[in-house]
């Protein structure tokens, strides 16, 4: 007869449990299904070492990433100034014993969070460190006045409001319960620039605010409130979204009220454009927006519409505002002499494309390359920076850092048992993944330039503070998963 077990891991020799058999119906009976039972101390051995061996490979591969890193770091005084700053490489060490922490504090709070996340997100940001460090020694900066310094001390920021979060996160189920608190941070935190006396104008957006001496774009936090409130707000109106409806032509189209939260969503996207400036923010937060929907409800036609929608929005806008028509005219005609030589035109296009072209498949190496004729070289460009002195064969090993994030953070949704964290890990992941898209496409031209930083690359604080809690919540979620109990069926 099948017999149900709800174990926190299934094992091949059978399990302990209460049999719904009348012969057998004393509680805590014991089902044999024909092969031999594991003892209790081989059971709690099994239970000991699953986590312990996660955190052991996230410990040799996060070795890995502090090696690679410093190693980078190195590369490059060698290759700039011929000699080893060895104060430089302090701070690097430093940020290494912090990431050392956070794996130990993942083996105390998160035994089975996922071994990948950790060291992957400290290869990407040691790598970003070492190449905007780069360019400071080419413009000659120093102390604060380097943007690599500043960058380590992001860094160190971001590691520890990541372990702020694993430390107040125990479950992620928690945050469901404050969707609509998520909702309302996220929207206040979108619109905060468009206060007067904080928000500032940078390079012809507006997307920062100025506290004193610092800047802060609160819209890099904002997408992790909205992927929260999506999460939550699709797991309780997901079958009006995905059951009702009329199909014409074979698609399943929405009812008129329930197309309420997509429009909702679409005109913050167009403010974000129109008052903004900001082309790649707005597509960013609507792509979040129908991923999610999408996986909610399995209705290609969501999809569909959002992106007539947008790209509908897109186009009235480069007709009618000035700035999104220049971008579209340097993505279409980069080489023209108009274009090239405008102010806001395609010269810092063509210059990442060149910075590229000299890289070739190798790379001219660390320090070797002159990444800093790009504008924007450590923010903006630094695939370019990065394309020019580690070659293709680098930028492929990027990608493929970038593609291993993702595809973990899809296989913790893919596995999660709860809607709520399925959707918050996979709205996680494709945030990177579109960033990183939307930055590197706009780099190689296959979209137009939208001015979005690339994930723990890129110089700023807000991104990395942004990209590190992002991390925290996944390894959050996967631990979850894993200690879920599992319902196992099987045939006695």
């Amino acid at each position: 007869m099948p017999t149900v077990c709800l174990t926190p891991f299934r094992s091949s020799t059978g399990c302990v449990m209460s049999s719904t058999d009348p012969a057998t119906s004393r509680v805590g009976a014991v089902v044999d299904l024909g092969a031999p039972r594991p003892t209790f101390t081989e059971a709690i051995t099994i239970k000991l070492r699953t986590p312990a061996k996660l955190r052991n490979l996230e410990l040799v591969l996060l070795l890995v990433a502090v090696s690679i890193t410093g190693a980078a770091v190195a590369l490059v005084q060698l290759g700039a100034v011929g000699e080893l700053d060895v104060t430089i490489l302090g701070y690097g060490a430093g940020l290494g014993m912090l990431a050392l922490g956070m794996h130990i504090v993942l083996r105390i709070t998160a035994p089975d969070a996922d071994p990948f996340l950790l060291p992957i997100g400290v290869t990407l940001n040691g790598l970003g460190v070492a190449m905007i460090y780069r360019l400071d020694i080419a413009e000659g900066f120093t102390g604060w006045q380097s943007a690599g310094i500043r960058q380590m001390v992001w860094t160190a920021i971001a590691m520890v409001l990541a372990l702020a979060v694993l430390l107040i996160v125990r479950n992620h189920r928690v945050l469901a319960r404050y969707r609509y608190v998520a909702m309302a941070v996220g929207i206040g935190l979108l619109l905060l620039p468009m206060l007067p006396g904080i928000g500032q104008t940078i390079n012809g957006a507006r997307l920062w605010i100025q506290v004193g001496p610092f800047s802060f774009q609160p819209g890099e936090i904002g997408k992790i409130a909205l992927a929260v409130f999506f999460a939550g707000y699709l797991v309780t109106a997901r079958e009006s979204l995905s059951i009702v409806g009329r199909t014409i032509a074979g698609v399943r189209l929405p009812r008129g009220k329930d197309l309420g939260p997509i429009l909702i969503v679409w005109l913050a996207a167009m403010a974000v454009l129109v008052f903004q400036r900001d082309l790649g923010t707005s597509l960013l937060y609507f792509g979040l927006f129908l991923v999610m929907i999408y996986v909610a409800t399995g209705r290609l036609s969501w999809v569909v519409l959002g992106l007539m929608l947008f790209f509908g929005g897109a186009l009235l806008a480069s007709q009618s505002l000035g700035y999104v028509n220049n971008r579209f005219a340097a993505w279409l005609g980069a080489f023209d002499q108009v274009n090239y030589d405008a102010i806001g035109g395609s010269y810092q296009l063509v210059q990442g494309m060149f910075g590229l072209a000299n890289g070739g498949l190798i790379g001219t190496g660390l320090g070797q390359g002159s990444p800093n004729i790009v504008p924007l070289a450590e923010s903006d460009f630094i695939i370019a920076s990065l394309g020019e002195e580690l070659g293709l064969v680098g930028l492929f090993a990027i990608l493929g850092l970038y593609l291993l994030l993702v595809a973990r953070g899809f296989r913790i949704g893919f596995n999660g048992t709860d809607d709520f964290g399925r959707l918050l890990a996979i709205g996680l992941a494709f945030v990177i993944a579109l960033q990183v898209f939307i930055v590197i496409g706009g780099v190689t031209r296959v979209i137009p330039l939208t001015g979005l930083t690339t994930p723990f690359l890129a110089a700023g604080g807000s991104s990395l503070a942004a990209n590190w809690i992002i991390i925290a919540l996944l390894l959050r979620v996967s631990d979850t998963v894993r200690n879920q109990p599992r319902l196992v069926v099987e045939d006695s």
